[in-house]
């Protein structure tokens, strides 16, 4: 995310945090950004398999659901609609998935045969592993919005930890994230920390702070991936309690 500037002298009720939500749409919407071709692939890094696995479950066959999420990506290039976003109260999945279900409807009422994405820019999304993935959700009770929100939680807290694992990579300490990263979520009561410190060659107080640290960097780097698609810092606890709530769904 880039640096947070500083508050205006003649706006003096704008939050610091203001600079930072939406960062990455409002980045991915301006072709002329240096950090366009980043953003736009976080964004759809981010939201391309949610949008599929809510097309999947909607009834949506397996080509289908590839084709209108292609689709809806491409045309969303073509005739920037990113540009069109401005920050404002609300989610932006929110905004993508009611985008989605109009752009599923139009193209049904135009019955269009053709692949989409022909002449258009096309993002590379791997739908076959993306069908092997939708399979190991369980065909339980969740509705496809249930899904959608599920999957996106889910998206989040992988890149949340893909962004741990590279700092630590980055700093050598690449086993030592191999051995902890199973016990950020665990309760402390249930970590064995003696174990894990005789495998590390650590002092068991060692592994404590260790496992502390893991948890509070985090918790930290999970705020940042949700503050970037909400409009007001107040949102971000909310964001995250509903991404908990979406993965006991």
């Amino acid at each position: 995310m880039s640096k947070r500037t500083q508050q205006s002298s003649n706006s003096p009720g704008q939050s610091r945090f203001a600079t930072t939500h939406w960062s990455v749409v409002l980045a991915a919407g301006k072709s002329s950004s240096a950090q366009h071709k980043q953003a736009l692939s976080t964004l759809c890094q981010t939201y391309w398999f949610p949008l599929y696995a809510y097309l999947r479950r909607g009834g949506y066959n397996t080509h289908e659901s590839a084709d209108y999420t292609q689709g809806f990506f491409a045309q969303m290039l073509q005739k920037h609609y990113l540009r069109q976003v401005k920050p404002r109260p609300g989610k932006f999945r929110s905004f993508l998935l009611v985008s989605l279900k109009h752009f599923v409807a139009n193209e049904r009422a135009r019955a269009r045969a053709r692949k989409r994405g022909g002449g258009r820019t096309v993002l590379s999304f791997d739908f076959e592993n993306a069908e092997n993935q939708y399979a190991l959700e369980p065909a339980d009770h969740l509705s496809p919005e249930k899904l959608f929100e599920k999957s996106w939680a889910l998206t989040v807290l992988e890149r949340t930890m893909d962004r741990l694992e590279a700092e630590l990579a980055g700093k050598n300490r690449q086993k030592l994230f191999d051995h902890l990263r199973v016990y950020i979520a665990a309760e402390a009561s249930s970590i064995p920390y003696r174990e894990a410190a005789v495998e590390l060659g650590m002092t068991e107080g060692s592994v404590r702070v260790a496992v502390h640290r893991l948890r509070r960097r985090c918790r930290e780097l999970l705020r940042d991936e949700i503050a970037q698609t909400v409009a007001a810092e107040d949102q971000i606890d909310d964001e995250i309690r509903g991404l908990f709530a979406a993965l006991t769904c």
